[in-house]
């Protein structure tokens, strides 16, 4: 064993300490917690963040293992220990970039907690962007028969942290996804099934 390493009992009591720490506070020195990100409204409607200005950005906060997936604003990292990783991502993004963007932070049990309760995953298997999942910051309490309403051959299902959507006529053409943000009345982010699934893979990578 090196000198100064830790034994792998140790490690191994590190490891499970770390994993039942969430969010960055009173995390045991040494642990480094894996983080799932999402911005909302990136690279669509005039606003503009280079991936590789934001890894870069992610990285000089002291991030590491700084990964994105596509241009939507998606990344999976390792988060040290920043006293407050939430204001620290916001505060870099207005400095550094200029820009104000809702965040979703997830570590991957609460993450695949989400995945698991998507009721559409055998139709988001067949054809993932059909299936979309809006992401809550805080739960959402919309009017279920106003949703009824503007729906034709859409199903949605609504928990806590997330609503789900099977559009099967496609996304585009769904007056209820169109509309569907005025009635969550929360800061959302939606994402599709196949980057739900592939920014999943990458945390697990």
């Amino acid at each position: 064993m090196r000198e100064g390493a830790a034994p792998p009992f140790f490690l191994g009591a590190l490891d499970k300490a770390c994993q039942r720490v969430s969010g960055g506070r009173h995390r045991p020195m040494g642990c480094k917690v894996r983080q799932i990100l999402f911005l909302r409204g990136v690279n669509v409607g005039g606003v503009k963040l280079p991936m590789a200005a934001f890894r870069a950005m992610l990285n000089d906060l002291g991030l590491q293992n700084v990964r994105s997936y596509i241009q939507s604003g998606n990344a999976v990292f390792d988060d040290p220990g920043l006293p407050d990783l939430r204001a620290a991502i916001s505060g870099a993004l207005a400095t550094n970039i200029g820009l104000s963007s809702a965040l979703f932070l997830y570590d991957p049990p609460g993450f695949d907690a989400v995945i698991a309760a998507c009721p559409f995953a055998a139709q988001g298997a067949l054809d993932g962007a059909k299936v979309h999942v809006f992401f809550l910051a805080d739960p959402a309490t919309p009017d279920p028969a106003a949703l009824d309403a503007l729906a034709t051959t859409e199903q949605f299902h609504l928990t806590p942290q997330a609503l789900y959507l099977y559009a099967p006529d496609g996304i585009g053409r769904s007056v209820l996804a169109e509309k569907l943000p005025r009635h969550l009345k929360v800061a959302h982010s939606a994402r599709n099934w196949n980057t739900v699934q592939a920014v999943a893979a990458l945390a697990r990578a």
